[in-house]
């Protein structure tokens, strides 16, 4: 009786009371909850996810299907922009039809330097008759003709392609309220042509050409990327291709297209507004040297003077405007931000 004591008082009585409880517990918690995991329990409630979720095999099937379109879709897309990049490859330059073109333009190539050749000859008679020397007024005539038309012509495309992004959107949307309506596509087209500001109508009108002569829809749209080469058309001939090769639903591919390009437009408008402060900076240092100049003009007239009635002079003005033109090309190239 005395050892039982003992033994109870004894600190490992104490784990050992301790461990035959939690065994207990334990045992106890386990045969109350077997039998929610019995295989008839188990069963019973796999039927009745099965009954509500539908089959697994029809489950499986759909995801089989979706894995499918998915790599069929991929393998497309693969194959457009190999051809792409093939045919940008062995592209040589931009055809001057296509230049003219997409600024809105329907000039000729003898027109274009007959507009040339008297940009150059206008340019080097008024440096004649200010008396300029010979070299700057050869200099003047080459900038004449091989530099203002291209630039009036570069600048007019850049327009262009300002108000096509603005309208496009607008112009996918209606396409999209026409089919989800039930109007077939080609009609979708046309309305969009008839009702889309230009220059969205008038590539709109173009496609529409080329498919009442014959062409497939999936390949007159490819003809818009090549007049407005931007990422936006090129979306659109995708989507067109791949939904005419593979199926699908068109107003719900081009409704999210017409959702990406809203963002795009928005984007670019954040970063307009985020550049606007370099811009500025820009403009301010670029016309601060011509400012300055204005002004020793007018307040001493015969200090400057000398930079343009000597040679050397002359000579000076033209390295500093090759610099500034430089200087600028580089300034607006750091704050020209593309998405």
């Amino acid at each position: 009786m005395a050892d039982l004591n003992s033994f109870l008082a004894s600190p490992f009585a104490d784990y050992l009371i301790t461990a035959l409880i939690m065994v207990s517990v334990v045992g106890v918690t386990f045969t109350l909850l077997m039998p929610l995991f019995s295989k008839d329990k188990l069963g019973k409630r796999k039927e009745g996810l099965v009954q509500k979720n539908g089959t697994p095999q029809s489950g499986r099937s759909q995801k089989i299907d979706v894995t499918a379109r998915r790599k069929t879709v991929q393998d497309q897309l693969n194959a457009m922009e190999a051809a792409q990049a093939a045919k940008k490859k062995n592209a040589d330059k931009p055809i001057f039809a296509d230049w003219i073109g997409q600024a809105g333009l329907s000039w000729s190539k003898p027109k274009f330097y007959v507009i040339s050749a008297i940009c150059g000859g206008v340019v080097f008679a008024f440096s004649i008759l200010w008396e300029q020397p010979i070299w700057l007024s050869f200099a003047l005539l080459f900038v004449g003709v091989f530099g203002l038309p291209r630039f009036y012509v570069s600048r007019r495309r850049k327009k262009r392609f300002s108000k096509f992004l603005d309208e496009f959107p607008n112009a996918v949307d209606i396409i999209v309220r026409g089919i989800k309506s039930g109007m077939p596509l080609g009609d979708c087209i046309h309305v969009a042509a008839a009702e889309a500001k230009d220059p969205v109508g008038m590539e709109f009108s173009l496609v529409l050409d080329k498919m009442q002569m014959g062409v497939p829809l999936a390949e007159a749209i490819q003809s818009m990327p090549k007049r407005v080469p931007l990422q936006e058309t090129n979306f659109l001939a995708i989507v067109i291709t791949i939904q005419a090769q593979a199926g699908g639903s068109l107003s719900d591919a081009l409704g999210n297209l017409s959702k990406t390009l809203r963002q795009r437009k928005e984007m670019k408008g954040k970063i307009r507004a985020v550049s606007q402060e370099a811009k500025s900076s820009a403009a301010i240092i670029g016309s601060l040297p011509f400012l300055v100049a204005g002004m020793m003009t007018l307040v001493s007239p015969d200090y400057i003077k000398v930079l343009f009635n000597t040679e050397t002079g002359l000579f000076l003005v033209g390295i500093g405007l090759f610099w500034m033109a430089l200087g600028i090309l580089v300034m607006r190239k750091m704050i020209d931000f593309k998405i």
